[in-house]
């Protein structure tokens, strides 16, 4: 009877370890910016494998998804190019906070790359067709501060990526001149034509690596070329043209397995590529997998992001086996008597 009334109590206990065994657990993931579904996928950061939609199509008025930041909030930051705006998500359910920079806020429009600068602050490079800026945007609440990089300063359709480099200056890619182009992180002033691509080519999205070289990825040789981080001197194609099929590669970001991933938009996935060689591992992130249209933006999450689940089916299970269990012990305390 004593040990009846032990079991008796602890199935409450029993309840809830079961129901924190089958909860999944949160991962760490790929995020991938969905161009053609203008939304934000989800995939396991070491297979590859399709987890969920993080921000669904459309929320917030995304439409043409393009750049990507991450706040001193933790959550992230989007330029919704065909909106005119700078949208806010929340960085662990991906639900939509705010749009952070309204639009047309300091005239911006079609916002293409954004980056929070060492002071906090927001930058978004943006285009209208005819005039090229980098606007600055307070970094907590959004409110414009001033054009930072001024028209006259920037080639014609120029601005489609924006980072800070090592030394805290802004690099900009110059799509016409096929030049990267460098300003003072303080005031905006141009230093120097940094690097310059091969003739023929149209350099894309820019990124320092670990050994804080610059990687630049051209959007029609379909190659990453890789240059000294301090100089800009040419030191190699990093990936080769076409290398793994690679075809349009408009992002590309170091994991951390050290390797380089890139987004191939004209082949419409996400390929891995040797940190330290710059050799062709795999697809990451098969064709078309969870609905993927055209991929643009990678980052890897510092932080697990719980994997949402049905929390009533998980409680239902976890009643069912303690069900089972409590009929169990009810046999068993008849036998007993």
């Amino acid at each position: 009877m004593k040990l009846f009334k032990i079991f008796k109590l602890s199935m409450p206990l029993l309840s809830f370890a079961l129901l924190w065994c089958v909860a999944p657990q949160a991962n760490a993931a790929l995020l991938v910016g969905s161009r053609n579904n203008n939304s934000v996928l989800q995939y396991d950061e070491e297979t590859g494998k399709f987890i969920d939609t993080f921000i669904p199509p459309g929320s917030g008025g995304l439409n043409l998804t393009v750049g990507f930041a991450v706040g001193s909030d933790n959550n992230y930051y989007l330029s919704n190019l065909a909106g005119g705006s700078i949208e806010r998500y929340n960085g662990q359910s991906g639900d939509f906070i705010d749009s952070f920079v309204p639009k047309n806020s300091g005239g911006l429009k079609l916002p293409q790359d954004l980056a929070f600068g060492p002071d906090g602050n927001l930058y978004v490079a943006g285009t209208n067709l005819i005039t090229n800026t980098v606007l600055r945007y307070d970094g907590k609440t959004g409110a414009f501060i001033d054009t930072f990089i001024s028209s006259d300063k920037i080639d014609p359709a120029a601005p489609f990526s924006l980072t800070f480099g090592p030394d805290h200056n802004i690099y900009l890619n110059s799509a016409i001149t096929g030049s990267i182009k460098r300003y003072d992180g303080n005031t905006g002033a141009f230093i120097d034509n940094f690097a310059r691509s091969k003739p023929g080519s149209v350099p894309g999205s820019l990124t320092f690596g670990p050994d804080s070289n610059l990687y630049v990825a051209d959007f029609k040789t379909n190659d990453i070329a890789r240059y000294n981080g301090k100089t800009g001197e040419f030191i190699d194609f990093f990936v080769t043209s076409n290398s793994g099929g690679l075809s349009g590669p408009v992002k590309q970001t170091f994991g951390s397995d050290g390797n380089l991933y890139v987004s191939s938009i004209l082949t419409n996935n996400v390929l891995r590529y040797n940190g330290k060689t710059g050799a062709f591992i795999d697809t990451f992130v098969p064709a078309g997998s969870g609905g993927l249209g055209k991929p643009r933006f990678l980052y890897f999450t510092k932080d697990a992001i719980a994997v949402p689940e049905s929390r009533t089916g998980l409680a239902l299970l976890a009643f069912a086996a303690t069900l089972s269990v409590g009929k169990v012990m009810g046999s068993f305390q008849k036998r007993c008597n």
